[in-house]
């Protein structure tokens, strides 16, 4: 690993850190201003245990929403075939010096793939039908070494993690507009209460932003682990935005709140209809706007694409 992707790691972290210490000093806070009184740490215990116990179930079951979601079939290892799949990913997974996880084809048309799983399902990959005709074997293979990026960094745990939290400050201060505190006017608990909600919404924009690091990690992982990766997964981002199909954009649009779609190779709205080779091309110099992707929970393709750049011939 070198120091710019250590970096990206170590900011990664940090912030999802950041956001969980945060969201909890302003929920203790607001409540012992708008109750009057101070949490005993039995009853911060409690909340833990509560917030800990919905986050598990959530990602216990997630795997199984998702593979009815997105109609998963596991590879067949009958079927000839299909072998070369399951060899791409047993190669990549050695490089990447971790376990192979187990392979699903996801029945749908418009080319992607997706890293997910929990602990009653093991590690679990999805490759799109319309990602396997649009792709190489190689720049599959890219693919896959960002998929595996994200199950070796744990990036769906991190995300079910912190994700709760935006969550949670939303109902509070949602409770609180009907309650109205004790102790206080009702005016002061509605304004706390407003507060909260778009405290909210600040924390559900920071964690888009630690999603779009996460994203860049893995793609860093498939650059230094998948020989002539950096090459193969830009040309992978454009041909999979090249024909990605607008109806693909609408169904991205119906389940953007799954992890497993944050966790997707590419997010559909970039799609743009034209060839691969004028879109690295054009991407490679594009000057991106600061603020560009900041409610997207990946990177602007551009970005991903100069971010490769540097690993290209290293």
């Amino acid at each position: 690993m070198d120091i710019f992707s250590a970096k990206i790691r170590l900011a990664s972290i940090l912030a999802g850190l950041a956001i969980a210490a945060v969201a909890t000093g302003i929920i203790l806070a607001v409540v012992r201003y708008v109750f009057g009184y101070s949490l005993s740490l039995a009853i911060v215990g409690i909340i833990l245990i509560f917030v800990a116990a919905m986050d598990a179930i959530q990602w216990l079951i997630s795997p199984y929403m998702i593979g009815w979601m997105y109609h998963l079939t596991p590879l067949s290892s009958s079927d000839p075939s299909s072998q070369w799949i399951r060899e791409s990913v047993e190669k990549v997974a050695s490089l990447s010096n971790m376990k192979a996880p187990q392979v699903f084809i996801a029945e749908v048309s418009f080319p992607n793939a997706f890293a997910y799983g929990s602990p009653l399902t093991g590690r679990r990959m999805a490759i799109t039908r319309g990602l396997l005709s649009v792709l190489n074997r190689d720049e599959i293979e890219a693919v896959i070494g960002h998929e595996l990026g994200h199950l070796k960094h744990h990036d769906a745990e991190l995300l079910l993690a912190i994700g709760l939290i935006p969550m949670l400050i939303f109902y509070l201060g949602y409770a609180l507009i009907f309650s109205g505190g004790r102790g206080r006017q009702n005016g002061s608990a509605f304004i706390i209460a407003i507060a909260l909600i778009a405290l909210s919404f600040i924390f559900n924009v920071i964690i888009l932003g630690v999603n779009r690091l996460r994203e860049t990690y893995a793609d860093i992982n498939s650059a230094v682990t998948v020989p002539n990766g950096a090459n193969n997964l830009q040309t992978a981002l454009a041909k999979i935005a090249g024909s990605t199909p607008p109806r693909a954009i609408r169904r991205r649009k119906n389940i953007s709140s799954s992890v497993a779609s944050m966790l997707m190779i590419y997010n559909p709205e970039d799609g743009q209809q034209a060839d691969h080779r004028v879109l690295v091309e054009k991407w490679r110099h594009m000057k991106v706007p600061l603020l560009a992707s900041i409610f997207s929970d990946h990177p602007h393709p551009a970005k991903r694409i100069q971010v490769l750049e540097k690993y290209r011939n290293a």
